[in-house]
Protein backbone atom coordinates (compact mmCIF):
# COMPACT_ATOMS: atom_id res chain seq x y z
CA UNK A 1 0.00 0.00 0.00
CA UNK A 2 1.53 3.22 -1.10
CA UNK A 3 0.08 6.41 -0.11
CA UNK A 4 1.07 9.80 -1.54
CA UNK A 5 0.35 13.04 0.70
CA UNK A 6 -0.01 16.26 -1.46
CA UNK A 7 0.68 19.71 0.17
CA UNK A 8 2.12 17.30 3.77
CA UNK A 9 3.62 20.14 5.43
CA UNK A 10 0.77 23.00 5.45
CA UNK A 11 -2.13 22.51 8.32
CA UNK A 12 -4.72 20.15 6.61
CA UNK A 13 -1.56 18.26 5.28
CA UNK A 14 -0.04 18.07 8.78
CA UNK A 15 -3.31 16.96 9.91
CA UNK A 16 -3.87 14.43 7.47
CA UNK A 17 -0.38 12.66 8.69
CA UNK A 18 -1.70 12.46 11.98
CA UNK A 19 -4.82 11.27 11.13
CA UNK A 20 -3.29 8.60 8.93
CA UNK A 21 -0.70 7.51 11.13
CA UNK A 22 -3.40 6.98 13.95
CA UNK A 23 -5.33 4.87 11.55
CA UNK A 24 -5.58 0.93 11.21
CA UNK A 25 -4.06 1.34 7.09
CA UNK A 26 -1.67 -0.84 6.32
CA UNK A 27 1.09 1.40 4.73
CA UNK A 28 4.06 0.12 3.00
CA UNK A 29 5.20 3.59 1.87
CA UNK A 30 4.56 7.20 2.71
CA UNK A 31 5.09 9.94 -0.11
CA UNK A 32 4.93 13.28 1.50
CA UNK A 33 4.98 15.92 -1.26
CA UNK A 34 5.36 19.29 -0.91
CA UNK A 35 6.97 22.48 -2.22
CA UNK A 36 10.30 22.85 -4.79
CA UNK A 37 11.70 24.11 -1.40
CA UNK A 38 10.63 21.90 0.73
CA UNK A 39 11.96 18.62 -1.29
CA UNK A 40 14.42 16.78 0.66
CA UNK A 41 13.39 17.75 4.40
CA UNK A 42 11.97 15.16 6.59
CA UNK A 43 8.47 14.73 8.38
CA UNK A 44 7.68 12.41 11.06
CA UNK A 45 4.93 9.60 10.66
CA UNK A 46 4.52 6.91 12.71
CA UNK A 47 7.64 7.47 14.87
CA UNK A 48 9.76 7.03 11.20
CA UNK A 49 11.55 9.67 9.68
CA UNK A 50 10.85 10.67 5.66
CA UNK A 51 11.91 12.57 3.35
CA UNK A 52 9.28 15.04 1.23
CA UNK A 53 9.60 14.25 -2.23
CA UNK A 54 8.19 16.50 -5.15
CA UNK A 55 5.21 15.85 -7.52
CA UNK A 56 6.99 14.05 -10.58
CA UNK A 57 8.69 11.53 -8.41
CA UNK A 58 5.44 10.52 -6.28
CA UNK A 59 3.62 10.05 -10.05
CA UNK A 60 5.92 8.12 -11.26
CA UNK A 61 6.07 5.66 -8.02
CA UNK A 62 2.55 5.18 -8.97
CA UNK A 63 0.24 5.57 -5.42
CA UNK A 64 -3.04 3.94 -4.72
CA UNK A 65 -3.97 6.63 -3.04
CA UNK A 66 -3.16 10.33 -3.16
CA UNK A 67 -4.54 13.13 -0.99
CA UNK A 68 -4.40 16.47 -2.13
CA UNK A 69 -4.65 19.42 0.30
CA UNK A 70 -2.05 22.03 -1.95
CA UNK A 71 -5.01 24.61 -3.49
CA UNK A 72 -7.04 24.11 -6.81
CA UNK A 73 -4.46 25.01 -9.42
CA UNK A 74 -2.17 22.18 -8.10
CA UNK A 75 -5.52 19.59 -8.28
CA UNK A 76 -6.56 21.02 -11.43
CA UNK A 77 -3.05 20.22 -12.85
CA UNK A 78 -1.71 17.13 -11.04
CA UNK A 79 -4.91 15.00 -10.14
CA UNK A 80 -5.43 14.11 -13.69
CA UNK A 81 -1.51 12.80 -14.04
CA UNK A 82 -2.25 10.90 -10.89
CA UNK A 83 -5.85 9.02 -12.13
CA UNK A 84 -3.98 8.41 -15.73
CA UNK A 85 -1.88 5.89 -13.47
CA UNK A 86 -4.41 4.25 -11.92
CA UNK A 87 -4.25 6.37 -8.33
CA UNK A 88 -7.79 7.68 -6.69
CA UNK A 89 -7.39 10.73 -5.51
CA UNK A 90 -8.74 12.43 -2.72
CA UNK A 91 -8.96 16.33 -3.08
CA UNK A 92 -9.32 18.52 -0.30
CA UNK A 93 -9.45 21.62 -2.54
CA UNK A 94 -12.32 22.93 -4.33
CA UNK A 95 -11.16 22.03 -7.90
CA UNK A 96 -13.23 19.29 -8.64
CA UNK A 97 -16.42 19.85 -6.47
CA UNK A 98 -18.73 20.34 -8.43
CA UNK A 99 -17.47 18.55 -11.44
CA UNK A 100 -20.69 16.47 -12.27
CA UNK A 101 -17.82 13.61 -13.07
CA UNK A 102 -16.82 13.70 -9.94
CA UNK A 103 -18.71 12.50 -6.58
CA UNK A 104 -18.09 15.17 -3.29
CA UNK A 105 -18.28 12.35 -0.41
CA UNK A 106 -19.18 12.24 3.31
CA UNK A 107 -18.21 8.72 3.97
CA UNK A 108 -21.08 8.59 6.81
CA UNK A 109 -23.78 10.48 4.55
CA UNK A 110 -23.06 9.34 1.00
CA UNK A 111 -20.21 7.02 1.00
CA UNK A 112 -22.40 4.46 -1.23
CA UNK A 113 -22.32 6.70 -3.61
CA UNK A 114 -18.92 5.76 -4.99
CA UNK A 115 -17.68 3.09 -7.50
CA UNK A 116 -14.97 1.22 -8.39
CA UNK A 117 -13.87 3.43 -11.24
CA UNK A 118 -14.06 6.99 -9.19
CA UNK A 119 -10.56 7.56 -9.66
CA UNK A 120 -10.87 11.54 -8.76
CA UNK A 121 -12.74 11.97 -5.71
CA UNK A 122 -13.45 15.34 -4.27
CA UNK A 123 -13.61 16.42 -0.39
CA UNK A 124 -16.40 18.90 0.59
CA UNK A 125 -15.74 22.28 2.20
CA UNK A 126 -14.97 22.22 6.20
CA UNK A 127 -18.45 24.06 6.72
CA UNK A 128 -20.44 21.33 4.51
CA UNK A 129 -19.25 18.78 6.06
CA UNK A 130 -20.34 19.37 9.26
CA UNK A 131 -23.67 20.96 7.91
CA UNK A 132 -24.95 17.53 5.96
CA UNK A 133 -23.53 15.21 8.95
CA UNK A 134 -26.52 16.80 10.69
CA UNK A 135 -29.18 17.46 7.82
CA UNK A 136 -29.01 14.16 6.29
CA UNK A 137 -30.37 12.15 9.06
CA UNK A 138 -32.82 14.88 9.72
CA UNK A 139 -33.97 14.60 6.25
CA UNK A 140 -34.64 11.37 6.10
CA UNK A 141 -36.78 11.19 9.27
CA UNK A 142 -38.81 14.25 8.50
CA UNK A 143 -37.89 16.02 5.24
CA UNK A 144 -36.64 19.41 4.71
CA UNK A 145 -38.00 21.81 2.95
CA UNK A 146 -35.51 24.86 4.33
CA UNK A 147 -32.05 25.67 5.62
CA UNK A 148 -30.62 28.87 6.77
CA UNK A 149 -26.40 28.95 8.17
CA UNK A 150 -24.91 31.55 9.62
CA UNK A 151 -20.90 30.42 10.20
CA UNK A 152 -18.36 31.36 12.69
CA UNK A 153 -15.47 29.72 10.92
CA UNK A 154 -12.00 29.76 12.75
CA UNK A 155 -8.55 31.02 10.82
CA UNK A 156 -7.61 28.00 10.69
CA UNK A 157 -9.69 27.94 8.03
CA UNK A 158 -7.59 30.40 6.23
CA UNK A 159 -4.17 28.69 6.93
CA UNK A 160 -1.19 28.95 8.83
CA UNK A 161 -0.45 32.54 7.70
CA UNK A 162 -4.16 33.36 9.26
CA UNK A 163 -3.07 32.06 12.59
CA UNK A 164 0.05 34.25 12.56
CA UNK A 165 -1.85 37.46 11.61
CA UNK A 166 -4.01 36.43 14.67
CA UNK A 167 -1.48 35.73 16.89
CA UNK A 168 1.10 38.87 16.28
CA UNK A 169 -2.34 40.71 17.25
CA UNK A 170 -2.60 39.34 20.34
CA UNK A 171 1.15 40.15 20.94
CA UNK A 172 0.71 43.78 20.21
CA UNK A 173 2.76 43.20 16.95
CA UNK A 174 2.78 44.33 13.42
CA UNK A 175 1.49 41.45 11.53
CA UNK A 176 1.42 40.05 7.79
CA UNK A 177 -2.58 41.08 6.60
CA UNK A 178 -3.97 38.16 5.54
CA UNK A 179 -7.36 39.70 6.05
CA UNK A 180 -8.63 43.29 4.89
CA UNK A 181 -8.86 44.30 8.52
CA UNK A 182 -7.29 43.22 11.98
CA UNK A 183 -8.75 39.50 12.78
CA UNK A 184 -8.03 39.28 16.88
CA UNK A 185 -10.91 41.32 18.82
CA UNK A 186 -13.19 41.45 15.43
CA UNK A 187 -15.61 39.27 13.18
CA UNK A 188 -15.48 39.57 9.31
CA UNK A 189 -18.39 38.44 7.35
CA UNK A 190 -15.95 38.13 4.52
CA UNK A 191 -14.89 34.49 3.81
CA UNK A 192 -13.27 33.94 0.34
CA UNK A 193 -13.84 35.94 -2.65
CA UNK A 194 -16.63 38.11 -3.26
CA UNK A 195 -18.94 37.07 -6.43
CA UNK A 196 -21.18 39.41 -8.22
CA UNK A 197 -23.94 38.24 -6.44
CA UNK A 198 -22.98 40.11 -3.18
CA UNK A 199 -22.05 36.55 -1.36
CA UNK A 200 -18.74 35.35 -1.14
CA UNK A 201 -17.84 31.59 -2.71
CA UNK A 202 -17.61 30.15 1.14
CA UNK A 203 -21.48 31.46 0.98
CA UNK A 204 -22.06 29.70 -2.41
CA UNK A 205 -20.18 26.22 -1.62
CA UNK A 206 -22.39 26.08 1.66
CA UNK A 207 -25.49 26.60 -0.73
CA UNK A 208 -24.11 24.31 -3.98
CA UNK A 209 -22.43 21.62 -2.36
CA UNK A 210 -24.99 20.39 0.23
CA UNK A 211 -27.73 19.97 -2.55
CA UNK A 212 -25.28 17.52 -4.48
CA UNK A 213 -24.01 15.69 -2.02
CA UNK A 214 -27.49 15.30 -0.66
CA UNK A 215 -29.14 14.42 -4.22
CA UNK A 216 -31.16 17.51 -3.36
CA UNK A 217 -31.07 19.77 -6.12
CA UNK A 218 -33.77 22.49 -5.70
CA UNK A 219 -33.08 22.51 -1.83
CA UNK A 220 -33.92 25.98 -0.64
CA UNK A 221 -30.89 26.41 1.10
CA UNK A 222 -29.04 30.44 1.97
CA UNK A 223 -25.89 31.14 3.96
CA UNK A 224 -23.88 34.03 5.68
CA UNK A 225 -20.00 33.02 6.59
CA UNK A 226 -18.24 35.05 9.07
CA UNK A 227 -14.46 34.83 10.33
CA UNK A 228 -13.74 34.66 14.15
CA UNK A 229 -10.67 34.68 15.57
CA UNK A 230 -10.58 30.90 17.26
CA UNK A 231 -8.44 27.97 16.17
CA UNK A 232 -10.62 25.21 17.06
CA UNK A 233 -13.07 24.91 14.59
CA UNK A 234 -15.85 25.67 12.67
CA UNK A 235 -19.18 26.81 14.68
CA UNK A 236 -22.67 26.76 12.39
CA UNK A 237 -26.47 28.19 13.37
CA UNK A 238 -28.50 26.16 11.54
CA UNK A 239 -32.64 26.75 11.11
CA UNK A 240 -34.39 24.37 9.37
CA UNK A 241 -37.55 23.79 8.04
CA UNK A 242 -39.46 20.73 7.90
CA UNK A 243 -42.04 19.69 5.37
CA UNK A 244 -43.53 19.22 8.48
CA UNK A 245 -43.78 19.50 12.77
CA UNK A 246 -40.81 17.50 13.81
CA UNK A 247 -40.92 15.83 17.04
CA UNK A 248 -38.05 17.37 19.29
CA UNK A 249 -37.70 14.01 21.47
CA UNK A 250 -37.63 11.68 17.90
CA UNK A 251 -35.43 14.50 16.36
CA UNK A 252 -32.80 13.90 19.48
CA UNK A 253 -32.87 10.32 18.70
CA UNK A 254 -32.29 10.62 15.32
CA UNK A 255 -29.22 12.66 15.86
CA UNK A 256 -27.89 10.09 18.81
CA UNK A 257 -28.05 7.49 16.54
CA UNK A 258 -26.27 9.40 13.57
CA UNK A 259 -22.49 7.67 13.09
CA UNK A 260 -19.96 10.44 13.65
CA UNK A 261 -22.79 12.98 15.46
CA UNK A 262 -22.43 13.64 19.47
CA UNK A 263 -24.90 15.28 21.15
CA UNK A 264 -24.11 18.14 23.30
CA UNK A 265 -27.78 19.55 24.55
CA UNK A 266 -28.32 20.32 28.44
CA UNK A 267 -28.68 23.95 28.73
CA UNK A 268 -29.00 23.69 32.93
CA UNK A 269 -25.75 22.88 33.26
CA UNK A 270 -24.18 25.05 30.11
CA UNK A 271 -23.49 21.94 28.03
CA UNK A 272 -23.62 23.11 24.44
CA UNK A 273 -20.93 22.36 21.10
CA UNK A 274 -17.98 24.90 21.25
CA UNK A 275 -14.96 25.46 19.50
CA UNK A 276 -12.18 25.22 22.36
CA UNK A 277 -13.59 21.72 23.08
CA UNK A 278 -14.08 20.45 19.65
CA UNK A 279 -10.23 20.65 18.66
CA UNK A 280 -8.74 17.65 17.46
CA UNK A 281 -11.77 15.53 17.55
CA UNK A 282 -13.09 13.86 14.83
CA UNK A 283 -17.17 13.76 15.06
CA UNK A 284 -19.28 16.84 14.80
CA UNK A 285 -21.36 18.22 17.67
CA UNK A 286 -24.91 19.29 18.14
CA UNK A 287 -26.61 21.52 20.11
CA UNK A 288 -29.17 24.42 21.61
CA UNK A 289 -31.87 22.24 19.91
CA UNK A 290 -34.97 24.10 19.98
CA UNK A 291 -38.11 25.03 18.06
CA UNK A 292 -38.39 28.27 16.08
CA UNK A 293 -41.47 29.66 17.72
CA UNK A 294 -41.67 32.07 15.41
CA UNK A 295 -42.24 29.51 11.98
CA UNK A 296 -44.44 26.55 12.02
CA UNK A 297 -42.17 23.27 10.97
CA UNK A 298 -38.77 24.79 11.97
CA UNK A 299 -36.37 24.26 14.84
CA UNK A 300 -33.26 25.86 15.21
CA UNK A 301 -29.30 23.76 16.49
CA UNK A 302 -25.83 24.90 16.96
CA UNK A 303 -23.10 22.65 14.92
CA UNK A 304 -19.37 22.42 15.56
CA UNK A 305 -16.38 20.41 14.23
CA UNK A 306 -12.66 20.70 14.35
CA UNK A 307 -12.97 22.37 10.31
CA UNK A 308 -9.08 20.22 9.73
CA UNK A 309 -10.28 17.55 11.29
CA UNK A 310 -13.37 16.24 10.32
CA UNK A 311 -13.81 19.09 7.94
CA UNK A 312 -10.67 18.15 5.90
CA UNK A 313 -8.35 15.41 6.74
CA UNK A 314 -10.48 13.00 9.09
CA UNK A 315 -12.84 12.66 6.24
CA UNK A 316 -10.36 12.34 3.26
CA UNK A 317 -9.16 9.68 5.27
CA UNK A 318 -12.39 8.10 5.87
CA UNK A 319 -12.89 8.04 1.98
CA UNK A 320 -9.48 6.66 1.79
CA UNK A 321 -10.48 3.64 4.16
CA UNK A 322 -13.95 3.31 2.42
CA UNK A 323 -12.20 2.65 -0.42
CA UNK A 324 -10.08 0.29 0.42
CA UNK A 325 -12.57 -1.40 2.76
CA UNK A 326 -14.40 -2.54 -0.64
CA UNK A 327 -10.89 -4.21 -1.70
CA UNK A 328 -10.59 -1.86 -4.90
CA UNK A 329 -6.76 -2.00 -4.60
CA UNK A 330 -4.20 -4.14 -3.22
CA UNK A 331 -4.06 -4.28 0.58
Amino acid sequence: MRIAIIGATGLVGQEMLEVLGASDVDIDELLPVASESSVGKEIRFRNEKIAVCSLEEAVSKTPDIALFSAGGDISLEWAPKFAEKGTRVIDNSSAWRMDPKCKLVVPEVNGSSLAKDDLIIANPNCSTIQLVMILKPLHDKFGIKRVVISTYQAVTGTGKKAVDQMSAERRGEKAEMVYPYPIDLNCIPHCDTFADDGYTREELKLIREPRKILDLPNLAITATAVRVPVVGGHSESVNIEFESEPDLVELRKCLTAAKGVIIQDNPDVNSYPMPRFAKGKDEVFVGRIRKDFSQENTVNLWIVADNLRKGAATNAVQIAEYIISKGWIKS
